[in-house]
């Protein structure tokens, strides 16, 4: 992937996915079968934004400004008939332009973010690594089959912010964080709060 992709598809969404997160779609409206059958068609992927306010399902809807590349790794037809797809992300971006296809589609110029630094887990964070093994115990975030390095602190920053109970806003601010270290301890701070209530 470039450092500067023109004209990305952007699926706002009441949900975050970041780098090497995976999360399942469930596609029904044509803007979106569209996107996905041109995605699939130029092995492309597209870039999931936070929905800062409106719906999922609104023409209109406000989104924040960072956003994670995404590929499809997997899609089939669900029971309920709609098209269910899973996407993994790649790398986190900025959205520097967008705007709205006639169809509703957004679409934006995106530009890739600096890559986080790979970085140990501290040892007085210890507790953060065990609460993420307990999540992946969950059958539906076991299905996902997503593979997490326990010792890494990107890797445990990022998918505490995607698994933790957390308002959006606080999600965004983490996902935003370019230093994994600072993402926990932000995330450990959040963890003592919801221990409390």
């Amino acid at each position: 992937m470039n450092d500067t992709i023109m004209n990305v598809p952007l699926f706002p969404l009441n949900s975050i996915v970041l780098p090497k997160g995976r999360i399942p779609l469930q596609l029904f409206e044509p803007r979106y079968i569209d996107m996905l059958s041109r995605c699939m068609r130029e092995d492309r992927g597209f870039v999931v934004v936070l929905l800062r306010e409106g719906a999922e399902t609104a023409s209109k809807a406000a989104f924040y400004d960072i956003g994670t590349y995404v590929r499809i790794i997997d899609f089939q037809q669900l029971d309920n008939g709609l098209l269910g797809i899973t996407v993994e992300g790649e790398r986190k971006v900025s959205v520097v332009r967008s705007w709205q296809q006639d169809d509703g589609l957004n679409l934006g110029d995106v530009e890739c973010l600096l890559t986080e630094a790979e970085s140990p887990v501290p040892e007085h964070y210890h507790e953060l690594p065990s609460v993420l093994r307990a999540l992946f115990r969950h059958p539906v975030v076991g299905d996902l089959g997503m593979e997490v390095n326990y010792e890494d602190a990107r890797d445990v920053g990022w998918r505490l912010t995607e698994l933790l109970p957390l308002d959006k806003q606080e999600k965004q601010r983490l996902a935003e964080l370019q230093d994994p270290l600072e993402r926990l301890d932000r995330l450990q701070e959040l963890l003592e709060a919801l221990e409390q209530n």
